[in-house]
């Protein structure tokens, strides 16, 4: 892949990427309607692929939280169509990466001298590039090591670019722009988390070791002496990304021991610890050929609030579905609903809340659930898309839905679409207290 000698870093450069991107994409819905006019039976996916390259293109160019929002569109198969999935998937693991010079330049600044002055040897090229940063192997003294550097100006930039992302994101996604407002705090002060290397080293060793005791489970060790601000190193770990070890037709049992090692992992981190990896996506982990599940970053991790644990979490039980009185609580304290909306309102967004909260704790309401059940995830998608064409949510005045929320449905909807890919068939373990209730 064609690296890159310079990112645009200064406001006024981005801002211009962004004008000229619009500019294009608006170019592309004249050609479109003009040949619809022609042709009226024509469908939009030209226009889609079209849109998806130009903007896609110019994220990969600017690199930093303009790709991850990008990236964090394509985890969920109803915000997008499948021209700007695919594209925007790319984020995940194979952006264009920046030119050895400019890793260089990063080293300097941090540790005073070069990748080769502290590494025995160090790749000139990157063997892994993503949104925020790319990954370099490196060795030293007969130990290997996976050396991750964040792009230059990434960090600097994230509240410039979230603005300048807004228009993109709502045209594409549909969105009610007071939702939009009212989640942007939460995704700019996760997207800032993820641009501090330190924060992430230090999460990084507390969570794999409370974590070490689940089975086929592993994470690399992090070297602080060799980490900055800007710069992660971290034992390299053999394997291959989820979508190589899907393609190496794995059995099922395989399937189902990597499955099981990742539903443990979230299910002792959001209960346990109330704190969750939540940047589920298939580049974050490496299945060995063992079989065993290794977790390779920690940049996004999402702490969970005591005030909106209970009463999400309640929702996973079975009988509270059906508790009318209790439930209403629970959707006002999420602010799902509003003491000042009306009946109807009411009525409706209970309705919608209470149908999708019962397709995603379906899992939790047996003891083993197969995530290989297309006709489940279907039900789930064609609910979204109920949810994204709804007059009442996009017109709504208020936003519905807790802010901590948005990083635990977006771990619970990566989560569940992993083990979907994989096909597994998983132990649904659960709290004690769900547990009691459900049996």
């Amino acid at each position: 892949m064609k690296e890159q000698s310079k990112i645009p870093t200064s406001k006024v450069q981005r801002a211009a990427k962004f004008v000229k991107t619009g500019a294009k994409v608006g170019g592309n819905y004249v050609k479109h309607y003009a040949k619809k006019a022609v042709n009226p039976s024509l469908s939009k996916d030209e226009l889609h692929a079209d849109n998806a390259r130009d903007i896609y293109n110019s994220l990969s160019e600017l690199k930093g939280s303009a790709l991850k929002v990008a990236q964090m569109m394509s985890m969920d198969k109803n915000l997008l169509p499948a021209a700007y999935q695919d594209k925007f998937s790319m984020a995940q693991y194979s952006a264009p990466p920046l030119s050895y010079p400019l890793v260089v330049k990063t080293f300097q600044q941090y540790f005073k001298e070069s990748p080769t002055e502290i590494f025995d040897s160090f790749t000139k090229s990157a063997v892994n590039a993503a949104s925020i940063g790319q990954v370099h192997q490196a060795k030293k003294d007969g130990k290997t090591y996976a050396v991750k550097i964040q792009y230059p100006g990434v960090a600097n930039s994230v509240k410039s670019d979230l603005k300048l992302v807004r228009p993109f994101a709502v045209r594409l996604m549909n969105l009610n722009e007071r939702d939009l407002d009212h989640y942007m705090e939460e995704v700019e002060t996760k997207l800032l988390e993820e641009t501090d290397y330190q924060l992430e080293v230090e999460r990084s060793m507390e969570i794999s070791e409370a974590c070490a005791h689940i089975e086929n489970l592993k994470f690399p060790k992090y070297y602080p002496q060799y980490s900055s601000d800007r710069v992660i190193t971290m034992d390299w770990m053999d394997g291959k990304v989820l979508k190589e070890f899907i393609k190496s037709n794995p059995d099922q049992e395989t399937r189902n021991k990597v499955g099981q090692a990742m539903w443990d992992f979230y299910d002792f981190q959001i209960h346990n610890l109330k704190q969750v990896h939540a940047d589920p996506h298939p580049g974050n982990f490496i299945i060995d050929n063992d079989g065993n599940l290794g977790v390779i970053d920690f940049g996004c991790v999402k702490v969970i609030p005591d005030q909106f644990y209970e009463p999400y979490f309640s929702l996973i039980r079975k009988d509270m579905l059906s508790a009318d009185d209790e439930l209403e609580q629970r959707f006002k304290e999420l602010s799902f609903i509003y003491d000042d909306d009306t009946e109807e309102d009411k009525i409706y967004f209970s309705g919608v809340v209470r149908e999708l909260m019962g397709l995603l704790g379906r899992p939790f309401h047996q003891d083993v659930f197969d995530f290989g059940d297309d006709g489940y995830f279907r039900q789930i998608f064609e609910m979204g898309e109920v949810i994204s064409e709804s007059k009442k949510f996009r017109s709504s005045e208020k936003a519905r839905g807790a802010r901590d929320g948005l990083y635990i449905n977006r771990t619970y909807f990566g989560l569940y679409n992993i083990l979907n890919e994989l096909k597994a068939v998983v132990r649904t373990t659960k709290p004690e207290w769900a547990e009691r209730v459900v049996a």
